[in-house]
């Protein structure tokens, strides 16, 4: 995706250059034509006026279709950042490509309504992030998949972090699966219901002292 980006970019550039170098071109004959030639003047300003009038009904069509592809957000957002961070930073993400030296580690919840880099404004090299259903860290077993035990290795062990921040949110879907999840056991998911076992001892709990309240205070608490 990188190397795509990057030549997408690269030829953007380029074809943006000639077509500059074209129109100044063709303003410059435009402009010799009419100097020349004077009785040229009053079709010369009707064409202006109908070509004027096309390109800003073609730009307001281009809006529209940018709007709708979320494809072409992604890829202006893309453009946006390199000219105005990337390009005005060049030392700081030279030294970036080589190495990483963040303060924090944080482990968020996958919801997209809590980026931590938006919230709490990290920049790139800041903080070493993992992200899982309601931030849920599983206990160490023998036989498992350790993405997140590997993730925590790596910050503690290899970057030497200094701090190790759990972001959690409220009206969280994983805390309410796991607050939803049946007393006998009955699975009703793939893989959220056996991801969210993790969080078994803390439904209990907020069962146990909670059990007046309803349903979406339960919820609240047991986010705490």
């Amino acid at each position: 995706i990188q190397i795509q980006i990057q030549v997408h970019v690269r030829a953007s550039a380029q074809q943006q250059q000639l077509t500059t170098d074209q129109f100044d071109r063709t303003h410059q004959r435009f402009l010799k034509l009419v100097k020349e030639i004077p009785g040229l003047r009053r079709v010369a300003a009707r064409k202006l006026q109908e070509l004027t009038e096309e390109l800003a009904n073609g730009i307001e069509e281009a809006s529209v279709n940018i709007a709708s592809d979320p494809f072409e957000k992604i890829k202006n957002r893309f453009l946006t950042f390199k000219q105005q961070h990337f390009l005005k930073k060049p030392d700081h993400f030279a030294k970036l490509a080589t190495s990483q030296s963040p303060k924090f580690m944080v482990i968020a919840c996958s919801d997209s309504r809590v980026c931590p880099s938006n919230i709490l404004g990290f920049q790139p090299g800041e903080a070493f992030v993992i992200r899982t259903i309601a931030n849920l860290v599983p206990p160490w077993k023998e036989n498992g998949f350790p993405a997140t035990s590997a993730a925590l290795e790596f910050a503690v062990l290899s970057l030497q972090v200094e701090h190790i921040l759990v972001i959690g949110h409220s009206r969280c879907g994983g805390i309410r699966a796991l607050m939803s999840m049946s007393d006998d056991g009955t699975i009703s998911s793939d893989f959220i219901e056996s991801w969210m076992t993790i969080g078994k001892p803390a439904r209990l709990r907020t069962k146990s002292f909670a059990a007046h309240q309803h349903f979406d205070q339960q919820c609240s608490q047991c986010e705490k």
